[in-house]
């Protein structure tokens, strides 16, 4: 029994969607091989039936009971060999489809790990999730059919020169029909591919769409706007209906098609074969093979014009996905070593000390992230880590050193245990203080199993400031040397922020921590104040001497009212 997905997906080969395609094929060549064997020795069984039952029809008319038999043995035989050939070329279909599926996801998953905040900067929801949702799949079917699509071609040369010895006339009849037959659909395929791609493309920015309209839910609720968008949802979702209908009129054209030629050659070959048996130039029994022939050939024709359409389909999907593969983090680390020490973003001169709660307070919101994501190295910047530069450390130990928290965040669907406990490595004890310290144990304790409770995705049963602990305990479980936070407290009532403020100071007590905020009452307990305006410092200090000495900083903190 294969298992899978495999432990390591290896590395792809990402410079063009047939490179892709290509790796993907000879990671699981084995497996693929063995498939096609299968496929072939199907088919082929299928095209020796007609010729087994042409013999067996003669036998009959020349009365002759042994080769009767004989015939009739190999018939069985053959629908014994077609049984078995065909269950074990699906399950080989079936595992190089999932090996082929799995590997994409795997690879994928690995590079959006990888890409971390460059992800979606460079690309928008909607693109990945539709390479989740459907261009996986179309990788997997490009690797089911040529399973298939080989064996179709192997039968129909065997066929062809089955054909072409038993009555040349008929043989080229066929021959030239079902190439005839083929073309006459082959240019359906290209605006079906067209209206596919539009179809995709509209289904990436529907799924866009309404992922920021379920992220923005409930500032559209407060500002009145969840019917404006509703309403624009409503129209997108009417042109992919649209778009999805434009595709389903050239497929069914196609289907009809594929169904009316064949139907057209079998009828000539059997009314041609028909004059030639009465003209005494082929048996009764090569009439009947001849037609098992013509319509046998319907198949292979059939799987060989699917085959260009998937492998079409999934050259398209490659390419979204080499597109992934292509991106490069807009940080990389290094190979250097650092002790630690005073944390500084050269740039704007924000200095965050050791061991102690520096709070950094901008007159901009933007600016405040922008100078965390410098100092967590998710953007460049000129920072020194102690008395190294942080961006010649691998981004491996800085990510494990250096933790930023922001309201961007995620609870995802499990265990709320593991939720808050990432590593698996945290006590009850410890679960316990950073509940404490966030002001969250009374969450847990409302669930009706605690932490061995369930959390839906996105953590959508919780409210938005218990989201916001949560994610405050979850950061504060995995007690990283530098800790910065983002707007922790935006989302509390003013009596929970004030005793939040409190315990955070008591739990990163001897730690280095950086909270980003406005809030006079987390301002007021932290050791140092640093307060930043137009992007550079301009006042550092306690909170009670800065309100005191610098205008900009009270009018920030107290949004313009009398402190």
């Amino acid at each position: 029994m294969r298992s899978l997905p495999v432990a390591d997906p290896g590395v792809p080969d990402a410079r063009s969607p047939v490179d892709y395609l290509r790796w993907v094929a000879r990671t699981q060549r084995g497996p693929l091989f063995l498939g096609i064997l299968y496929a072939v020795l199907w088919w082929l069984t299928m095209a020796l039936v007609p010729a087994a039952m042409g013999n067996g029809i003669d036998a009959v008319r020349a009365g002759n009971v042994s080769d009767l038999l004989t015939w009739g043995g190999v018939l069985f035989a053959l629908g014994v060999a077609q049984a078995v050939t065909g269950i074990l070329r699906h399950r080989m279909a079936v595992y190089n489809w999932l090996a082929a599926a799995y590997r994409t996801v795997q690879v994928t998953e690995r590079q959006a790990t990888r890409l971390g905040a460059t992800l979606p900067k460079r690309m928008s929801t909607g693109e990945v999730v539709s390479v989740g949702n459907s261009d996986i799949a179309h990788i997997g079917n490009a690797i089911d059919i040529l399973l298939r699509g080989v064996g179709a071609l192997v039968a129909v040369a065997v066929v062809t020169v089955i054909l072409v010895r038993t009555s040349p006339t008929l043989g080229l009849t066929v021959l030239l029909g079902l190439p005839l037959m083929a073309a006459a659909v082959v240019p359906l395929l290209r605006p079906l591919h067209r209206r596919q791609n539009d179809h995709r493309d509209l289904q990436g920015e529907l799924s866009t769409r309404a992922a920021d309209i379920v992220a923005g839910l409930r500032v559209l609720r407060g500002i009145g706007g969840e019917r404006v968008f509703a309403d624009r949802y409503a129209t997108e979702s009417q042109r992919v209906r649209h778009a999805g209908v434009r595709v389903a009129a050239v497929e069914s054209v196609l289907e009809g098609a594929q169904v009316l030629l064949p139907g057209l050659l079998i009828a000539g070959v059997t009314w041609l074969g028909a004059s030639f048996a009465l003209r005494g130039e082929i048996s009764v029994g090569q009439l009947v093979a001849f037609y098992g022939y013509a319509a046998f050939l319907i198949g292979p024709m059939r799987t060989l014009t699917e085959s260009a359409d998937k492998l079409t389909k999934g050259h398209v999907a490659a390419r979204r996905v080499v597109r992934v593969l292509s991106l490069r983090p807009e940080v990389e680390g290094g190979t250097g070593r650092s002790e630690g020490g005073l944390l500084r973003d050269v740039t704007s001169g924000v200095a965050v000390r050791p061991g102690m709660l520096t709070a950094l307070a901008a007159a901009l919101p933007e600016e405040a992230t922008a100078i965390a994501d410098r100092l967590g190295r998710y953007g460049d910047g000129d920072v020194d880590f102690g008395d190294v530069s942080l961006d010649t450390l691998p981004l491996s130990e800085v990510r494990r050193r250096i933790l930023v928290a922001d309201n961007d965040a995620r609870l995802f669907a499990g265990v709320l245990r593991d939720e808050l406990d990432v590593t698996g490595t945290a006590s009850d004890e410890e679960l316990s203080q950073a509940l404490w310290a966030a002001c969250a144990q009374d969450i847990v304790d409302a669930l009706p199993d605690g932490l061995d409770g369930s959390v839906a995705e996105a953590g959508r049963e919780f409210s938005g400031g218990q989201q916001q602990r949560l994610r405050l305990a979850r950061a504060l479980v995995l007690d990283p040397e530098v800790l910065i936070l983002i707007e922790p407290t935006s989302a509390v009532d003013a009596h929970s922020e004030a005793r939040i403020a409190d315990r955070l100071a008591k739990a990163r007590a001897g730690r280095t921590t950086l909270v980003c905020t406005t809030s006079p009452l987390v301002l007021d307990r932290a050791d140092h104040v640093v307060y930043v305006e137009g992007g550079v410092v301009r006042a550092q200090g306690a909170h009670g001497e800065l309100l005191a000495a610098h205008p900009g900083y009270t009018a920030v903190v107290t949004r313009g009212e009398t402190p």
